[in-house]
This record gives C-alpha cells, sequence and structure tokens, in this order.
C-alpha cells in the first residue's frame, strides 16, 4: 500500500508578536525564525516543500528549500483565513470593543464569526481544494507544508472528521509540527494522525 505523508508546520511568531494576523502578511521576528530552525534542526525527510505565500511562511520554506535542494511551491489556497475587523488585533484589544466577542467566537464561529471575517464553510472549502489537489499531485510523496494555524486546524478536521465548528479548540503552537498519513482506499485517502504540536530537532 502506497503511503503518502504530509507534514504541518505552523510558521514560528512574527513581528509584533501574538495576534489576530490573518492574511495581514508580516515577517518572522528573529524569534520566529529561531523558533522554527530549531523545530526542525538538521532533519529533512520530505521529498517536497508546499506552502502559504505570506512572509511569515514563505521566508523559511525557500530558506530550507535552498539549504537541502528541495523543491518548493506557494498555493495561495493555504493563507490562513481572514479574520476581518480582527485583523491585526490582539485579544485584548478585541476583548476592550467587546468584551464577549473571543468567548461568543470560540464557542461558535460559525455564527459569531467577526465582521468581514472569511466565512469557515469558504475557507474548509479553499483548504480540501487546496489539499485535494496536493494529494493527487505528490501521491507517494513526502510532504512539507508551511502554513498558519487556521490551515493545520482545517487539514486536521478533513483528515480526522472533526466537526468544523470545532476547529478552534485545536491548539497549534508556533513552529508545531504535526504528521498525516495518507493510504488511498476505494479511489479515496483516508488519514492518520501520527503526531501533533512535535518537533524533529
Amino acid at each position: 500500500m502506497q503511503t503518502t505523508a504530509i507534514d504541518l508546520i505552523r510558521h514560528g511568531e512574527p513581528v509584533g508578536g501574538r495576534r489576530y494576523r490573518g492574511q495581514i502578511d508580516d515577517p518572522l521576528s528573529e524569534k520566529g525564525w529561531r523558533q522554527m530552525r530549531e523545530a526542525v534542526g538538521d532533519a529533512c525527510p520530505w521529498d517536497v516543500i508546499v506552502s502559504s505565500p505570506l512572509i511569515r511562511c514563505r521566508a523559511f520554506a525557500d530558506e530550507l528549500a535552498q539549504r537541502h535542494g528541495l523543491p518548493v511551491s506557494f498555493d495561495a489556497r493555504f493563507k490562513e483565513i481572514g479574520f476581518g475587523v480582527w485583523e491585526g488585533k490582539t485579544a485584548d484589544e478585541i476583548s476592550a470593543d467587546d468584551p464577549d466577542a473571543l468567548m461568543r467566537f470560540y464557542a461558535d464561529p460559525v455564527r459569531y464569526r467577526p465582521q468581514g471575517a472569511e466565512p469557515l464553510s469558504d475557507f474548509e472549502a479553499r483548504i480540501g481544494a487546496g489539499l485535494s489537489a496536493l494529494l493527487k499531485q505528490h501521491e507517494g510523496r513526502h510532504v512539507l507544508v508551511v502554513g498558519h494555524a487556521g490551515v493545520i486546524r482545517m487539514i486536521l478536521r478533513h483528515a480526522l472528521g472533526i466537526p468544523v465548528a470545532n476547529i478552534f479548540r485545536i491548539q497549534v503552537p508556533n513552529a508545531g509540527l504535526t504528521r498525516l498519513e495518507y493510504h488511498r482506499h476505494a479511489g479515496d485517502f483516508t488519514a492518520r494522525l501520527l503526531f501533533h504540536a512535535g518537533s524533529l530537532a
């Protein structure tokens, strides 16, 4: 049985620290670079790298590909979910405007998404399309996807059948690495989670 392995790594801390960044294109901080380099060390089990085009993912994907001579590509479908009016704000700033906003969102992100935010159904569809294309193009290979917390949550939702309204219950740390193993059965891919929020170093 042919195995396709997909590793998912979240970007490190961006300049400006923790906030609801969404699709704002902030670069990695020095700490963020250190987090990512320490997470992978000298390991290189991959055949190919696929990355979000946002700079906090792209810069590390480029560096890693160059260091190990790997092919790298960038897929806009793996951008972070858009957070609408929350983009660029910290949790404290959001709570200052509405003390219950974050609690409502995490309890029911489908109903209480921020104004102007990307609907979870749209986010699910584009991540699903990106994942399906990746599995077909790279079947039998070991792929590293450099992405965002929301992207990793949604891929885990696809892989494990997690209800879409529950994806924000999954904690995804900066530079945390997740490994999924896929097998094709009756024309469809089935997945198994090997580890989550780990490292290779």
